[in-house]
Formats: C-alpha cells, sequence, structure tokens
C-alpha cells in the first residue's frame, strides 16, 4: 500500500469519528436567586421569624432589600429555606433545583456574636447536608449577624463540610446573604 493511500483511509476514518453525534457538554450554570427567604417556625409556640432578601435587578443595580425579625431566647425552629427567579415569569423555584442537585449544592451557617446554633436536617443521595431545611436553636439573648452562603460544585467530602465549615469546601458561591440576628 502506497503513502497516498494510506493518507486516504486515515483521512476516512478521521471524518467517520469526528461526524459521530455527540452530547454536547453543558457547565452548571449558576443559578439567577433574585428571592432569598429564611422562614423560621418556632417549635414550642412563639413568633415565625422570617429572613428575607430580594434584589429583583440583581448585581449593580438597585440595593437589594433585605428584612430580618427577632428571635426568642432559649428557643427551637425549624427553618426552610425558599429560593426564587423573580426575573421571569411565572417565577422559577431555584430551591427544586438546588434539591434536585443536592450533591452539588449546600448551605453555610455562620453566626457571628449571637448565640445560635444551626443543624442540617436534609441530606443529599450520599448522606451529606443541603441546608435547604435546618434546626436553629437560640442561647441567651445577643445580638450578632448569620450569613447565608450557598455553594455549588464544591468538595461535600472535604474535611469538616459536613458538619457546616465552609473552609475546604471549595466550589462556587451562588449567593451569600447577611442578616442582623437579634436574639430577645
Amino acid at each position: 500500500m502506497n503513502h497516498f493511500n494510506l493518507f486516504i483511509i486515515v483521512g476516512f476514518v478521521f471524518f467517520i469519528i469526528a461526524s459521530c453525534d455527540k452530547e454536547p457538554v453543558v457547565p452548571n450554570e449558576d443559578e439567577l436567586i433574585t428571592t432569598f427567604i429564611y422562614t423560621l417556625t418556632p417549635i414550642s409556640g412563639g413568633d415565625v421569624v422570617e429572613l428575607s432578601f430580594t434584589d429583583l435587578d440583581g448585581d449593580g443595580g438597585q440595593s437589594p432589600v433585605i428584612v430580618a425579625g427577632q428571635f426568642s431566647a432559649e428557643s427551637a425552629y425549624t427553618g426552610v429555606i425558599q429560593l426564587l427567579n423573580e426575573s421571569v415569569s411565572p417565577s422559577e423555584d431555584i430551591a427544586e433545583e438546588i434539591m434536585e442537585e443536592g450533591d452539588e449544592h449546600q448551605f453555610f451557617f455562620h453566626v457571628e456574636t449571637a448565640i445560635a446554633n444551626i443543624l442540617y436536617t436534609d441530606q443529599d443521595v450520599n448522606g451529606n447536608p443541603i441546608g435547604l431545611t435546618t434546626t436553629l436553636t437560640t442561647g441567651a439573648i445577643s445580638d450578632g449577624i448569620l450569613t447565608i452562603t450557598l455553594r455549588h460544585q464544591l468538595d461535600k467530602f472535604a474535611s469538616d463540610v459536613s458538619m457546616g465549615d465552609i473552609t475546604n469546601a471549595g466550589g462556587e458561591t451562588d449567593i451569600e446573604v447577611s442578616f442582623p440576628m437579634v436574639i430577645k
């Protein structure tokens, strides 16, 4: 076989391989979150506390609206996070997507100064926390800041990540919101 025929055969094989149907690779797109609501319902009596963040025009436009409530001291609350993209009609429930892709997402809760503890009550298919549902327990009367961060494409198996420590999580931040926390 001469070089010319070998060249034609190799070119034909390359053409066949290159023209095979392949699924396009679509990266995990960042979720657009315009509204973040953390509803905390007292386990034994008291008032519901709702923490909310709304930024309908996205980054760089008008300032977001942050609303916080007051917690009762020495109390326990069940928490549920709701995430919406209200830039489309009808609005899109991002929390549903987060739950479906739970192994790729996790919320982190950081309480500064105030006396409170937050535990995960949901988990992904691997038994790692997600954070859409929680239990929040307050201590003595205090004030502080509660920062909630949602990460995606993180390493949930890294040291202490399943315990809620963001230090080794990696990944990308979808949203991070800080709320004033008043415990009365």
